[in-house]
């Protein structure tokens, strides 16, 4: 019996996960998320086997000499950088470091600002009081700036960067999931969870949670996008991991060695798959919406 329930819930999971993709992939743009998204995560993945060269590989001519800020050319589709790497092959291996920011960022702001919400919304009283404030403490610190500081006091680990980004990007997801905890709490099949006698912690994860996941994964498409963003700003400032090869820092050191106006196919190629990235996870979040809200569907 254990077995059977539990293949159950697996399959109920899977088919909502199929339902939410139908909405997504029903939608114009959404499909052109989904595309880009797919195309980002197969670079990422084979990365080690698309990109020509090593992305600190020191490029040379056979007489030895560097190859430095060489423009594109079919042996270096995007140019080459002072230093003498290939850009094309900084940028594919710079999906990757998009994608795990992205993603774990996110997943952790989403998890905390989930959680908040849920406390606060069911709990109400004293409970919601102060993390009510909390949240409001944490809406009046300056997003970017806090990250500098705070990686700037900590170290520009990439997953201290992902600790920082995420602890500080749950704010609005908090505020939104409790006012939808608010509209639920009070619904008759909240009412008979108590009365069969369900502890709080059930009825908020069992009864409750399930009901806002497609608003919980909607904040998850939306966080990916800030969470990329802030990943770009803290290595375009210097505030990144050195030992790590990232869109921004690419632009970074453009930037650094005073070539932005002659090596255009140095920081064009970054910034072109740094809008993708970003458009492609708000297209998402924007067909998404429909599950979240669907008032907003179109019949």
């Amino acid at each position: 019996m254990y077995g059977v329930a539990k293949l159950q819930k697996i399959m109920s999971l899977l088919l909502f996960i199929k339902r939410q993709l139908s909405v997504i992939w029903s939608d114009r743009l959404g499909r052109v998320g989904i595309n880009i998204l797919v195309f980002m995560i197969f670079l990422a993945v084979l990365a080690p086997v698309i990109a020509p060269y090593d992305p600190q590989e020191i490029c040379r001519h056979p007489d030895g000499s560097l190859k430095r800020m060489e423009s594109p050319s079919l042996e270096h589709i995007f140019g080459t950088t002072i230093y003498g790497k290939d850009v094309l092959s900084q940028t594919i291996w710079g999906t990757r470091t998009a994608l795990k920011i992205g993603f774990f960022a996110s997943v952790l702001a989403v998890l905390i600002g989930a959680n908040i919400g849920l406390f606060s919304g069911y709990l109400g009283g004293m409970v919601d009081d102060v993390l009510m404030r909390i949240t409001d403490i944490a809406y009046a610190l300056p997003f970017l700036p806090t990250c500098i500081v705070l990686v700037g006091i900590l170290g520009t680990n990439q997953w201290i960067v992902i600790g920082v980004i995420g602890s500080l990007l749950w704010r609005t997801t908090a505020r939104t999931v409790r006012s939808q905890v608010l509209s639920l709490r009070s619904r008759p099949f909240v009412e008979a969870a108590k009365n069969a006698g369900a502890s709080d912690l059930r009825i908020m994860y069992k009864e409750i949670l399930p009901n806002i996941l497609p608003l919980v994964f909607l904040f998850t498409a939306f966080s990916i996008c800030w969470s990329i963003i802030a990943e770009v700003s803290l290595n375009f400032l210097g505030f990144g991991d050195p030992t790590q090869v990232s869109w921004g820092r690419i632009i970074y050191l453009a930037y650094a060695g005073q070539v932005m106006r002659i090596a255009w196919w140095w920081y064009v190629p970054p910034g072109m798959f740094i809008t993708l990235f970003v458009a492609a996870c708000f297209y998402i979040g924007h067909a998404y919406e429909q599950v979240a809200n669907p008032r907003l569907q179109v019949y």
